[in-house]
């Protein structure tokens, strides 16, 4: 049986650290067309959501992106403090859905085949699996603000190679049902499955630094 999935991004107008990066230009583009390109190759969404606060945004959607469905951000969602998974739920009583697909206008290196391919590794874990999350995975000596060792022992130096894999979760990708979404006030399930996403291609936009490398390695990819 098909099942119905729903891709869902959020994009508020503001941004603390870099100053409308949701809208800046990024290898030629605003920021936000790149995530929408990349779900629109995606043959297992039925559809788009952009819930977002930014009327740029919205002008872009409609001028560019007219299949994709744009919910206006209620007023009271709007904060700086507001928990994603109450936009989610949100978001998710708007349209229907099997499951619901979220990224990030953030996430602009991410590859239409690698959503698929979370999809189909996600449709193919049930029932063992409630959600699926995105990581990208570390190999190297990890300490934690105490100076005590995370992931090695430093009286035994193995190569970083043969550490053990650490995983950090990247954003780019989160798949989950509503009704988890609603009994657990959390996008991630009892039981979520990790799917690992190359380093390069996680690249997510949190600071300046981060924006320019995250061009740079655009420009590279795409032979700009």
């Amino acid at each position: 049986m098909t099942q119905k999935i729903i891709a869902l991004v959020p994009m508020r107008h503001e941004s603390v650290r870099v100053p409308g990066k949701n809208y800046r230009i990024l290898a030629g583009k605003p920021l936000f067309h790149h995530i929408i390109n990349t779900l629109l190759k995606v043959p297992e969404l039925e559809a788009i959501l952009v819930d977002t606060d930014s009327l740029e945004i919205i002008t872009g959607l409609h001028d560019h992106f007219p299949d994709v469905k744009v919910i206006s951000r209620p007023e009271h969602l709007r904060g700086d403090q507001v928990p994603m998974n109450e936009i989610l739920i949100h978001d998710t009583s708007i349209i229907e859905a099997d499951f619901y697909l979220q990224t990030h206008s953030t996430n602009p290196l991410l590859r239409p085949e690698t959503v698929s391919a979370a999809i189909g590794a996600f449709l193919g874990a049930i029932p063992e699996y409630d959600s699926l999350f995105g990581v990208t995975r570390y190999q190297t000596r990890l300490w934690d603000q105490l100076g005590r060792p995370i992931n090695h022992n430093p009286n035994i130096l193995l190569r970083t190679q043969d550490l053990p894999p650490i995983y950090e979760e990247n954003s780019c990708v989160y798949i989950f049902e509503r009704q988890t979404l609603i009994k657990r006030r959390n996008r991630l399930g009892e039981r979520p499955l990790m799917f690992e996403i190359p380093a390069r291609e996680a690249q997510d936009i949190d600071d300046e630094l981060d924006f320019i490398i995250t061009d740079m390695l655009y420009r590279q990819i795409h032979g700009e």
